[in-house]
């Protein structure tokens, strides 16, 4: 039987709702050492913000991170993944969405996360390593614009 996103997600999410600020987004990036916090209303999903989201879009703006709301900030177009998916289906929606972590989400709820850390731990091989690759590939882009 293959391995699933439920075998391997995090169930101990930490999440913000679209009326928090963004500093109330960076302190829990901090205090839990995440970049990516999914944004919540009524336990469904409405966005991912990212410590870089709070960069480019709040701080690097002249905005306050004190009074800027989450839902201004938040990406709402989100890659996310069903616990029934294979972890093959996770690792390839992050290689072509370029990301290292993907919602868990199950009728609509967030149910978890999911990240490639998480499967690295558990294991290894040509898969990751494309994936990673991948994800680099934008990330080096944006250390050059």
């Amino acid at each position: 039987m293959e391995e699933t996103v439920r075998d391997i997600m995090s169930k101990n999410i930490v999440a913000v709702m679209p009326n928090d600020t963004a500093e109330v987004a960076a302190k829990l990036m901090s205090d839990y050492d995440i970049g990516s916090l999914p944004v919540i209303s009524g336990g469904h999903l409405k966005g991912l913000l990212t410590d870089r989201d709070i960069v480019t879009r709040c701080i690097s703006e002249g905005k306050s991170a004190n009074s800027t709301k989450v839902g201004d900030l938040m990406s709402t177009n989100v890659a996310f993944v069903t616990p029934e998916q294979s972890v093959h289906d996770a690792i390839s929606m992050m290689a072509s969405e370029r990301v290292r972590r993907l919602p868990v989400v199950k009728e609509g709820f967030v149910d978890g996360m999911v990240s490639l850390a998480d499967i690295a731990r558990i294991h290894s091989g040509p898969e990751i390593a494309s994936a990673l690759t991948e994800i680099s590939k934008m990330d080096s882009g944006h250390l050059h614009k």
